[in-house]
């Protein structure tokens, strides 16, 4: 379990820069929109996106957080709508996963 956290303050962190980089291209910090319409066209297609990817960061993010509360309270491993285990396969391709493959299924 303490690896799981490990690697989950890691993704938290990861995702923490990129949500910066997110917010500093939003604030223009990198500069105002060029005077050229084409080019603003195209960088405000770029907003859109990047709007696009804070909000997946954020809510990345709160999966994160929220998994790393449940490892320290010591629920980690189980299921959070049925409390069953979760395959530690799956926990391997989404460590921030708190739903076993059934009930995450049920949810779509």
């Amino acid at each position: 379990m303490g690896n799981r956290i490990s690697e989950l303050e890691t993704l938290k962190e990861d995702l923490e820069t990129r949500l910066a980089r997110y917010t500093a291209h939003q604030r223009r910090e990198d500069g105002a929109l060029d005077k050229d319409f084409e080019e603003q066209a195209n960088q405000t297609q770029n907003d859109e996106v990047v709007d696009s990817l804070e909000l997946e960061t954020r809510a990345e993010l709160a999966q994160v957080a929220h998994a790393l509360e449940r490892l320290k309270e010591g629920l980690g491993d189980a299921c959070e709508s049925c409390g069953g285990e979760i395959d530690p396969r799956r926990l391997q391709v989404l460590p921030y996963t708190t739903l076993c493959v059934n009930c995450a299924e049920k949810l779509t």
